[in-house]
């Protein structure tokens, strides 16, 4: 057999695996095992950056010892900096090789070269998958290939397990906020599990409600969670001046605050911690009544989806204030009906 043929062969294996019910988990495993089987490795691993710890987890791999693997992690942005560049690495002597760290721990493993590739998702290189060998070695285009082909198919399959577990949670959470609003017509403690419930569901760093004031012109706060006495306090926000483009019913990204010149409060912001924010009209009915905000530490693009499930559930939270102030009035009603009783009867 070729080597184009067992190529070919080893690429359907994993993209037929697709279209099982195989898990993440063992759909990477599959990958690099294939990785080692195909280009006669010793040993492979696909590693995801950790960003909040710039380091890169090992998430399958075959043929390293457990020493190996709890060394000293690499550090993740300069190598996907790197990696980046030339669309992979290649260290012929991984154990002098002053571009890598930990030559004891690769000599102690018996490694002697390493190609790297990066590990995709919708072009953003979140890990690499490295191939190890026990002898010095190069390698030609079309093995660089294959690796990169195999990192394609492991980003693809760590995707697609991030987008089910999204709409695992999302529906979760969604069930738990028309839960919260059934449950409940006081609307400070629906809005506050709500903000509360954005912030654990999609980590994220805090989030606020705050309704129009017509006779202001201000946002007033009705509900928050996660962010500080002195960043909620820091001034009245004004319909006006602040992320306007909400209030005229369109949700707004700012991925930069730091960068971003349509926050009214921009300095206090970035001294809170947060580098990204999203704005979402809550409607009632045709009118925009408030703006639901959802604050980040970093800086970070907000997919289609997740706006998406932002928007239901900022229209959740409308209804809970509509549900709220019918309630109340149909009580001033009734009082005012018992009221006119009693004077009738004393009448």
């Amino acid at each position: 057999m070729t080597k184009k043929h067992a190529y070919l062969k080893i690429f359907c294996k994993v993209s037929k695996a697709f279209g099982t019910s195989m898990s993440e988990e063992a759909l990477l495993a599959l990958i690099v095992q294939s990785a080692v089987d195909t280009m006669s490795g010793k040993a492979a691993c696909l590693f995801l950056a950790d960003e909040d710890k710039n380091v890169f987890v090992p998430k399958a791999q075959t043929g390293l010892s457990d020493s190996y693997l709890h060394a000293a992690p690499m550090k993740a942005k300069r190598l996907v900096k790197d990696i980046s560049k030339g669309g992979y690495l290649h260290f012929r002597d991984a154990t002098t090789d002053p571009r890598l760290e930990n030559h004891a721990a690769k000599k102690a493993e018996g490694l002697a070269s390493i190609l790297a590739v990066p590990v995709r998702v919708r072009d953003k290189a979140i890990g690499v998958l490295s191939l190890y060998t026990g002898e010095p070695r190069d390698f030609d285009p079309e093995e660089i290939e294959l690796l990169a082909a195999l990192a394609d198919q492991g980003g693809v399959a760590i995707e697609n397990a991030r987008l089910l577990a999204r709409i695992q949670n999302n529906s979760m959470l969604f069930l738990e906020m028309a839960t919260s609003i059934n449950s409940s017509l006081d609307i400070k403690e629906v809005l506050h599990h709500m903000t509360a419930g954005f912030c654990e569901a999609f980590s994220i760093k805090g989030a606020t409600i705050r309704l129009r004031n017509d006779e202001t012109g201000a946002l007033d706060l009705l509900a928050s969670h996660g962010l500080s006495d002195k960043f909620l306090g820091k001034g009245p926000v004004s319909a006006e001046k602040s992320v306007a483009e909400a209030l005229k019913g369109k949700t707004v990204v700012i991925k930069n605050v730091k960068k971003d010149k349509r926050l009214q409060y921009r300095a206090e912001t970035m001294q809170e911690g947060i580098a990204s924010m999203v704005c979402i009209p809550i409607r009632l009915k045709d009118d925009v009544i408030g703006v639901m905000r959802l604050y980040s530490e970093k800086i970070e693009d907000f997919p289609q989806d997740f706006l998406i499930i932002l928007e239901a559930l900022a229209h959740l939270g409308a209804l809970a204030i509509q549900n709220a102030s019918m309630y109340l009035a149909l009580q001033e009603e009734k009082d005012a009906l018992q009221d006119d009783s009693r004077a009738f009867s004393s009448y």
